[in-house]
């Protein structure tokens, strides 16, 4: 049977609606007009229901709503996926629930609607105290609106609430951006994810940089403002996890997103969500790449007529999915172990497919790779710069794949 049968997996819900667009945001979101969430809410659960019964899964070891803005969601709504989640695989008392949270929509009443529905953990897009930055980022809330939200939430999610912030924007400097970060130290809980603005094409941000009406960003100051963060950070008490992740304590750690980055199979059911996992139900044994529909009321009328929304499926080859736990594994500070590797390539070890690469040692003698009994990682240096990494890694995999596929095909 597969693993994912026997170990359970994660499922992850997108609520696609937004108050409004962000001037950075790509995301397949949508301002609500007329919204029926009783629909919306059935069709979420009918999905569920359907995607669950595919993959065959015993046990759902996390829920992580996310969006859109899933805090605009009525509790009812939360409360009726996890019943249902609940009803067709095991969830654990105690399994990590997560959600997306905006300050705007989140005030204390709501935030204590949605622990009594199911939710242990909250992820609050703060993104800056700074209000200018705040209107330049498109966000409809202040500095004001971010600290009261996130005083509510450490009341109710004690050590288990995030903080989401961006830096990288046009005409910050690193001295304001750590003036933010520092300041935001002295009130946040125990956990906060850090991510450089990325200027998406189709965003109003993107059109403004490049007609010239805002600066374009200076990677050599972005740079600085990571390295300084992580720094700040670890004198914090801050634990760097995972690339843009870290945490004061175990207990704080998303056992969700950690699941995503060692390669497990999970569940995405809402618009535009995406999946992975093996439909045992339609008697197929390799793990596919699903991707639901993404216009919501499209969705919803697919999931009507036959139980889910997936628009479009990818058979993913056993190189997809190494290629996949090589990239996301080694963003996690431990990377990727002996052990776990061997789960996913048994007849191809890690000293098999890097031992022998001149490349790879000029990686680790120049202080970025570490790999040794433990297994493949990064050094603290190395996390700053994994992308460049990557490239020479999967590199030096695909070439041993292939002499792994020659030698097998001779045997």
């Amino acid at each position: 049977m597969s693993k994912w049968v026997i170990f359970g997996g994660p499922l992850q819900e997108r609520w696609p609606y937004c108050e409004k667009r962000c001037s950075y945001c790509n995301f397949n979101k949508y301002i609500p007009r007329n919204l029926d969430e009783q629909k919306m809410r059935n069709c979420l659960v009918q999905e569920a229901q359907t995607l669950i019964q595919l993959s065959q899964v015993k046990r759902i070891t996390s829920v992580f709503f996310g969006g859109g803005t899933p805090s605009l969601a009525n509790p009812l709504t939360i409360a009726a996926v996890l019943d249902t989640v609940s009803q067709c695989a095991h969830l654990a008392e105690g399994t990590e629930v997560t959600l997306e949270a905006n300050p705007t929509s989140a005030d204390a009443s709501c935030l204590a609607e949605f622990q009594k529905a199911g939710i242990n953990r909250l992820s609050i897009g703060v993104q800056s105290l700074n209000n200018t930055e705040l209107k330049l980022l498109g966000r409809n809330h202040t500095s004001c609106d971010a600290l009261r939200t996130l005083e509510e939430a450490k009341k109710l999610f004690a050590g288990r609430t995030s903080i989401d912030l961006i830096f990288g924007l046009p005409g910050q400097t690193n001295a304001s951006w750590i003036q933010g970060l520092e300041e935001l130290l002295t009130v946040c809980d125990d956990h906060i994810s850090l991510y450089q603005l990325t200027l998406e094409r189709g965003t109003s941000l993107f059109k403004q940089v490049h007609q010239g009406s805002l600066p374009m960003p200076d990677p050599d100051v972005v740079s600085e403002m990571y390295e300084c963060s992580r720094h700040v950070l670890q004198n914090s008490a801050f634990h760097q996890y995972e690339v843009s992740n870290f945490a004061r304590n175990v207990r704080a750690l998303s056992t969700h997103n950690l699941s995503y980055w060692q390669g497990s199979q999970y569940i995405g059911i809402g618009p535009g969500a995406h999946g992975r996992f093996v439909p045992w139900g339609d008697g197929k044994v390799h793990r596919e790449a699903r991707i639901q529909t993404l216009e919501p009321d499209v969705w919803m009328k697919e999931v009507l007529a036959v139980g889910h929304g997936t628009r479009k499926r990818t058979e993913l080859s056993k190189l997809d999915i190494l290629e996949e736990v090589l990239m996301l594994g080694l963003r996690m500070d431990i990377g990727i172990t002996h052990k776990h590797w061997l789960q996913f390539a048994p007849d191809l070890s890690l000293w098999d497919a890097f031992g022998e690469s001149e490349e790879v040692k000029e990686l680790e003698e120049c202080g970025l790779l570490l790999l040794d009994d433990k297994g493949l990682r990064c050094s603290w240096r190395g996390l700053a710069v994994l992308d460049s990494l990557l490239l020479t890694l999967l590199n030096q995999f695909q070439k041993a794949w292939v002499e792994r596929e020659k030698t097998f095909n001779q045997t």
